[in-house]
């Protein structure tokens, strides 16, 4: 988790969903992890990584759209932070949450 956090700070998701996928899926899947939690942890991770400074790229979107100081902005979403991590937390310990979807259409 803390891997991806940091790196989805530094950079987009799309790049490193291809860069990490290839290289962090085996050794999860060998940790006995399912792919389709594997994806939902790096999905939330990298998404919460975009909305974190000191890159937090969609910040500056915010911002921009908004018309707001990058540092108004931060503070604005500072509340939202500590629900994430729990959420973070939440879907990474309680693999059901994320699999119960694909269980319920029986495509697992």
């Amino acid at each position: 988790n803390i891997l991806l956090l940091v790196v989805g700070t530094l950079t987009d998701m799309a790049p490193l969903i291809l860069i990490l996928t290839p290289v962090l899926l085996p050794v999860a899947t060998a940790l006995g992890v399912d792919p389709v939690h594997f994806g939902m942890i790096m999905l939330t991770n990298l998404g919460i990584g975009l909305i974190t400074p000191p890159v937090g790229t969609v910040l500056f979107v915010a911002s921009a759209v908004s018309k707001q100081k990058i540092e108004q902005v931060v503070r604005a979403m500072l509340p939202f932070y500590g629900m994430l991590f729990i959420v973070l937390m939440l879907i990474t310990y309680i693999p059901a949450i994320s699999l119960w979807l694909p269980r319920l259409m029986g495509v697992m």
